[in-house]
């Protein structure tokens, strides 16, 4: 039996496709959000984040920055020092977290974070905040049912694709092997 680097990859590109497939999946039902809302300058905006029940005693912030890993956190639930501008409110037993920014300025148009804490990773949803002259759309964009549906429907496609990607790499695999065993056709046994 021949091992080389093909059969290791045979083995590691289907358990690979299947990690990137599940790295959003488990974060973006334990946790939602509207993906952009709208304020005019002066104004105020609330966000709700609505998370699964069993994330109720884990601690939940706000952070601002457009790369989740390196934003600046600007209020927690643990804190107890009050903040001027943002406050943020964790109403356990329906599950939801609510960010209030008041005396929004334009500068405060850039991507925030609704976080929970935990051990591990971090659970986090991204939400823009776009301020403008006249803010037409509510502070929150999306139901967290169509939220919710939307994320269900292009879970089960990325589970599609990858049944499907699969399925080829194995067809591949029998083909390849067929091929190779007609190359190399095993030696007739004679009779003495």
């Amino acid at each position: 039996m021949r091992t080389s680097a093909c059969s290791a990859s045979k083995i590691c590109v289907p358990f690979l496709c299947l990690l990137l497939l599940m790295k959003d999946k488990v974060d973006s039902v334990d946790l939602l959000a509207p993906e952009e809302v709208t304020a005019s300058p002066g104004g105020l905006v609330k966000v709700a984040c609505q998370y699964d029940l069993q994330f109720k005693e884990r601690p939940k912030y706000w952070c601002k920055g457009s790369v989740y890993e390196f934003c600046r956190v600007l209020v927690k639930t643990t804190s107890r020092t009050q903040h001027d501008r943002y406050f943020i409110a964790d109403d356990r037993a329906a599950g939801v977290f609510t960010v209030t920014m008041t005396s929004l300025v334009e500068s405060d148009e850039d991507k925030y974070w609704c976080v929970i804490s935990r051990y591990g990773r971090n659970i986090f949803k991204g939400v823009r905040l776009v301020i403008t002259q006249t803010a037409t759309t509510p502070s929150t964009t999306k139901s967290s049912f169509l939220a919710q549906q939307e994320t269900s429907l292009w879970a089960s496609l990325r589970w599609f694709l990858f049944l499907v990607t699969l399925g080829c790499l194995a067809m591949t695999h029998v083909v390849v092997w067929r091929m190779e065993a007609s190359r190399y056709p095993e030696p007739e046994m004679t009779d003495m």
